[in-house]
């Protein structure tokens, strides 16, 4: 049931962070926005635990995987900016 919960709070933490951040490139479609939102809270639990915010065995409610979410999102449209800016164009020869 924890890993059903987790998905489910991850859809939900994906889908309020896509819908604040709205950049060019982000990655669409129902599992993309799951794993988005699982891998934010990962991340904001980490960071949390790493300050001091939360406990070895604590975990990021929806706010925290939405922040992570968010940080997640930001760091995605850094690569794929600066991967589709470095790629040659030659459509304009």
């Amino acid at each position: 049931m924890s890993l059903l919960w987790t998905i489910l709070i991850g859809l939900v933490a994906g889908l309020i962070a896509r819908l604040i951040s709205r950049a060019p490139n982000e990655p669409s479609g129902f599992i993309m926005t799951a794993v988005l939102g699982v891998i934010g809270a990962v991340v904001a639990t980490w960071i949390g635990q790493a300050i001091g915010w939360y406990g070895p065995n604590d975990r990021a409610g929806l706010i925290g995987a939405v922040v992570g979410a968010l940080i997640v999102l930001s760091v995605w449209n850094m690569f794929t900016a600066r991967r589709a800016g470095s790629s040659f164009d030659d459509s304009r020869f």
